[in-house]
């Protein structure tokens, strides 16, 4: 058994900027975790910059990873993150992963963030959706899309609360225990929705909250979500809404920090990295000014 927490969190990595495991592995630790990153890429900075330069990893060196961990007894975790991966095999090996995982701990946590696309646009390959879709999802404990994503999980087109509520539902049914669609943003001029619904046995509890709208669109912010949320839900015992009132509290403040002082001609992926380590003391003591609405 483990003393602490201990998380695999498997998703890209770059050496300059905070995305992927740059965003989730230092919170995750602030807040008392374990972490093992397994990094689906290693480039040299995110997307957002004019020029990448990087690696890959493949669905062959996953498994070697896991091989490696398994024959030294170091594949016990009581959670696995998983962000953006970007091809069909590395994301059929990770459902290898969970499994393997599971044997060793069937209590295993799987929080996935399932990274495709935002707003309308794949930055994925199409053919990763069907398998999110029929082996990931079922598997996870917890998921974290964004609207977008919802919709390409669900086959449904979300316009307004009610059709986040179905979407919602549809990913209960295919297994999932825990989902929520952060910063949905449903039309409103200055506000965007968080929605968190979680299911056990017949019980449904809701959760909803408004938080307000920043000029700037970040990268990172995602994944820092899904690390947050992962870690209060452990804190909180799965109190659904005390996470995700410390999730967004936290998340907030970063975000805040890190447009504080900038002008609109200053709006350049270098000065809107996330300001992560400026930001501990908000992430190890988010504040509780946000406040969320129990529906159901």
């Amino acid at each position: 058994m483990v003393e602490s927490p201990r998380v695999l969190s498997i998703q890209s990595h770059v050496v300059s900027g905070y995305v992927g495991n740059k965003s989730a592995v230092f919170p995750l630790q602030l807040l008392g975790f374990e972490v093992d990153a397994i990094n689906s890429v290693q480039f040299s900075n995110h997307t957002g910059y004019k020029k990448v330069k990087g690696q890959i990893l493949t669905e062959k060196d996953l498994a070697d990873l896991l091989e490696g961990l398994s024959e030294n007894h170091l594949d016990y975790y009581s959670h696995l993150l998983t962000g953006y991966i970007g091809s069909v095999s590395f994301l059929n090996q990770i459902t290898t992963v969970v499994k393997h995982l599971r044997q060793k701990n069937p209590n295993l946590i799987y929080v996935c963030d399932p990274v495709m696309g935002d707003n309308g646009q794949l930055y994925v390959p199409k053919e990763l959706v069907p398998i999110y879709k029929s082996y990931i999802v079922p598997l996870a404990t917890i998921i974290t899309p964004n609207l977008f994503e919802a919709e390409l999980l669900t086959d449904t087109k979300i316009i307004n609360q009610d059709d986040v509520w179905n979407a919602i539902n549809i990913l209960h049914n295919k297994g999932c225990e825990t989902v929520v669609i952060s910063s949905a943003d449903l039309g409103t001029d200055s506000k965007l929705g968080v929605f968190g619904s979680c299911k056990k046995d017949d019980t449904i509890k809701k959760i909803y909250m408004e938080i307000k709208k920043l000029p700037v669109t970040f990268t990172g912010s995602g994944d820092l979500f899904a690390a947050l949320f992962l870690s209060w839900m452990y804190k909180s015992n799965n109190d659904l809404k005390v996470a995700l009132e410390n999730t967004i509290a936290s998340l907030q403040a970063v975000l805040k920090r890190t447009v504080e002082g900038l002008g609109d001609e200053d709006i350049k992926a270098k000065n809107v990295e996330l300001k992560l380590i400026q930001s501990k003391k908000d992430i190890e003591e988010p504040n509780d000014i946000y406040q969320a609405v129990i529906i159901e």
